[in-house]
């Protein structure tokens, strides 16, 4: 999602005679697209905003208007500013269409602020809720040859340990026909393959037309070769789902299934609403009705109170699916969220340790898969 928010302000920042550089050495403004979901994520940005105040380059180069966006300008708003004064603006994931409009503003703040330096203006939008469409139709890709198409927006489900529906919103669908106008815009420009994006994209509905009909419509967009979706939430995947993958020849035969957990009492700790049976009888219809396809998915290890029984439980899940690969993460504490309010009692090294184990028991499976593919 935020690499589709990244190209989205390019584009409206290009259309305003804005150019981009690599080099944030050149740059007069860096604005950093953010994300809470990890604690990790959150500290390298701290770090980087420390960096920026010290400046560039040997000769203490500073960028003259510093901008936060994404989640973690929701996540803090206006608190930003009293942890990093460098900051000049600070602006929400439904506000990013703003952006041209600060700068403009700030353009002429800093001209104020040249004649009196006591002159200072910060300016912070994070209360949006819905993004404008035509946001979605400015024309840049990052990549000439594939792009990010989103079909939904924001999440309702509150899981327990995740601050999406906190900082993104609740869940919204756009429009199926602008959809498929934007992906006509991107095969126009040459691109060929196309990514759905979504935080829940199977639960996708706009008026009549389900998820299962939006990708036989993309099926049918002609110039375009191939397309894939993310990310898939358990409870809404169907078996009808898996029946339509089969049959749509441009579609790629890959499904990104987060887990989370192989213990039904951390999943409904986690309040993801399913159970692991209820999981692996879904992979069971997936790998029976799609032979050969890939399968992917997400766990978190050390959520309050998980036991070495619970760890267990996950670390045998995965060994019995045996995923083509799984993205594993250690449990950090989320502002807002119903998790924040246990006490985060595994110990660092425990998580570190369950971290590990988990991951050298993927790449196993994985470098196997590898190994009979040749």
């Amino acid at each position: 999602m935020n690499v589709r928010d990244s190209e989205i302000i390019c584009g409206l920042l290009q259309k305003e005679g804005y150019q981009i550089t690599q080099d944030p050495r050149r740059a007069s403004t860096i604005i950093f697209n953010t994300c809470s979901v990890r604690q990790h994520a959150e500290d390298k940005i701290w770090s980087e905003l420390g960096r920026l105040k010290k400046g560039l380059s040997p000769k203490g180069t500073v960028p003259s208007v510093i901008g936060i966006v994404g989640c973690m300008a929701k996540n803090y708003k206006e608190k930003i500013f009293e942890k990093a004064p460098n900051v000049n603006f600070v602006v929400g994931p439904s506000d990013i269409y703003k952006i041209p409009s600060i700068l403009k503003r700030l353009t002429i703040d800093h001209r104020l602020s040249a004649i009196d330096p006591l002159f200072q203006v910060k300016i912070w939008e994070t209360d949006g809720s819905i993004r404008p469409e035509e946001i979605y139709h400015t024309g840049f890709y990052q990549d000439k040859q594939h792009a990010y198409v989103v079909i939904s927006e924001g999440c309702s489900n509150y899981c327990s340990y995740c601050v999406v529906p906190y900082v993104r919103g609740e869940f919204r669908n756009r429009n199926y026909k602008e959809v498929l106008k934007e992906i006509e815009e991107a095969v126009d420009k040459g691109i060929t393959k196309i990514t759905l994006l979504g935080q829940n994209v199977n639960a996708y509905q706009y008026n009549d037309v389900t998820f299962v009909k939006l990708i036989e419509s993309v099926n049918l967009v002609k110039g375009l070769k191939e397309f894939s979706f993310i990310t898939s939430h358990p409870k809404d995947t169907t078996i009808d789902l898996f029946k339509t993958m089969v049959n749509l020849e441009k579609l790629k035969k890959y499904l990104h299934l987060p887990i989370q957990s192989g213990s039904d009492r951390i999943l409904k700790l986690m309040n993801r609403g399913y159970t692991r049976k209820f999981y692996l009888d879904l992979v069971d219809n997936y790998r029976k009705i799609l032979k050969d396809a890939t399968l992917t998915t997400d766990i978190i290890v050390g959520f309050p109170t998980e036991t070495e029984t619970d760890f267990l439980k996950t670390h045998n899940l995965v060994k019995d699916i045996e995923f083509d690969a799984a993205y594993i993460f250690k449990y950090s504490p989320r502002p807002h969220t119903e998790a924040e309010k246990l006490a985060d009692d595994v110990e660092r090294k425990e998580k570190e340790k369950r971290h590990k184990s988990i991951l050298d028991a993927q790449k196993d499976i994985s470098n196997k898969k590898k190994c009979l593919k040749k």
